[in-house]
């Protein structure tokens, strides 16, 4: 006999701290709920498995609204089997009203969706336009019912599907722990878009950066406070890794690169993780340290100069604070993409910054005196090595204006941990900005 799902009570009880909440309006298909969590003030949604009709949209487009007039997050708990087709073109303009609800707060106030049972049509739009997405492993999402699809693919509709469709943000085992990572991502993110960001109390990493054995996540784990980091999108752009964690405290969020090539999947994950930061000025930490952009014209086709161009613009756009550390290879236009727009660029001692590939640039450079040579191969080595050192260096990238400071590996925490406290003033102008406190 399969194991009973968890109701109403026992999810709100995961969600919010010590399960403390008051009700607001009358319980139906959908109810709503106030109270704390993790530390922030926080409305709720709740779905409760039966058909919706136009006056719980309703409700839910006035909670949306009550979210944005005080301020506060709202998370919606998904799970409905449909909508009541009795409300005719009623039900379609109270969608329409909810859908433009949603779009209007977009970036005022975080909006989390947490898909704990079925989710579908338009709500499935509704949920995959929220800042971030959470579900339940055996949930639901999807635009139109799988058994339905001319194409059959396998897992359609499934939270490891959404996951690698770049819909679904985070995928946990079951209803209660989806909670608890709404919950927990409800407290890094800040009240809304005029709030500053929570601090936290902190213990510094267990390990430094590792240039010899480079990998993002654990880049990222040397520059974050231990134990901090909560991944995003870990199912799609597999070598892009995003997260929400803290830096010395301060909630960041850090995008480091894998030393293999990135598709466009890559960087449409990246741009909009950058856009999400940038919505509610949450820093940005780039650790930068790959072989380059996929060499493919499929993927070109698919969209992957398209989304280039877009990471680029999405960067040099963002407002927010935003930190480069040229971990690695940091080459032609993976440094115009992720490290030119940059408020403080730190190069890592090792590093090789340069607007061609070393081997590639002696080759045009000295072509006529390695051709010249016995051993064409170890003559572009070395030439390559020579050129690395004297032009693509860390001090190099500092003497020429690529990089505002040089760092070792073990004192890459440190020197971000600075840049950030350095440039917190521009934070707090901006935000006095939207407040109309000044004048610029």
């Amino acid at each position: 006999m399969a194991a009973k799902k968890p109701g109403k009570e026992a999810i709100l009880a995961e969600f919010f701290d010590e399960g403390a909440y008051s009700s607001l309006f009358s319980d139906g298909a959908v109810s709503a709920a106030f109270g704390c969590a993790n530390g922030q003030s926080a409305y709720v949604v709740f779905q409760n498995g039966e058909p919706v009709g136009v006056e719980d949209i309703n409700k839910t487009v006035r909670v949306l609204e009550m979210a944005a007039e005080t301020g506060n997050p709202v998370v919606t708990f998904y799970n409905s089997n449909g909508a009541k087709l009795e409300g005719g073109l009623e039900l379609l303009n109270a969608n329409s009203r909810l859908t433009g609800e949603i779009a209007r707060i977009s970036g005022v106030v975080p909006q989390i969706a947490v898909v704990v049972g079925t989710c579908a049509g338009t709500s499935a739009v509704q949920a995959a336009a929220a800042d971030v997405c959470v579900m339940a492993a055996d949930a639901e999402l999807f635009l139109n019912a799988p058994f339905n699809a001319q194409d059959k693919v396998k897992g359609a509709g499934s939270a490891e599907f959404a996951a690698r469709a770049g819909v679904a943000a985070i995928v946990e085992e079951d209803a209660l722990k989806a909670a608890a990572a709404a919950s927990k991502v409800v407290g890094l993110m800040p009240a809304n878009n005029l709030a500053g960001p929570a601090v936290f109390d902190f213990d510094a990493p267990a390990a430094a950066l590792n240039l010899a054995k480079y990998d993002a996540a654990a880049a990222a784990a040397a520059v974050a406070d231990e134990g901090s980091l909560t991944e995003l999108y870990a199912g799609y752009g597999a070598n892009v890794y995003t997260a929400l964690g803290t830096v010395g405290g301060m909630v960041v969020g850090i995008l480091a690169t894998a030393k293999g090539s990135l598709c466009h999947k890559c960087t449409a994950k990246a741009a909009r993780f950058v856009r999400l930061c940038d919505a509610y000025s949450i820093p940005v930490v780039t650790i930068v340290n790959t072989e380059g952009f996929v060499r493919s014209e499929g993927d070109d086709q698919a969209g992957g100069i398209r989304q280039a161009a877009r990471m680029a613009g999405v960067y040099a756009e963002a407002t927010t604070v935003k930190v480069a550390i040229l971990a690695g290879e940091a080459v032609g236009p993976v440094y115009t993409v992720f490290a030119a727009s940059a408020d403080w660029r730190i190069a890592v001692e090792g590093c090789t910054v340069a607007p061609l590939a070393p081997e590639a640039a002696v080759t045009v450079l000295y072509k006529d005196e390695i051709f010249a040579s016995d051993n064409i191969e170890q003559a572009t080595r070395q030439k390559a090595a020579a050129y690395k050192t004297e032009v693509c260096s860390a001090s190099a990238a500092v003497a020429h204006g690529a990089a505002d400071a040089v760092a070792a590996p073990a004192n890459v925490r440190a020197a971000t941990a600075q840049a950030l406290d350095m440039l917190a003033t521009k934070r707090a102008v901006r935000l006095a900005k939207k407040h109309g406190n000044i004048t610029l």
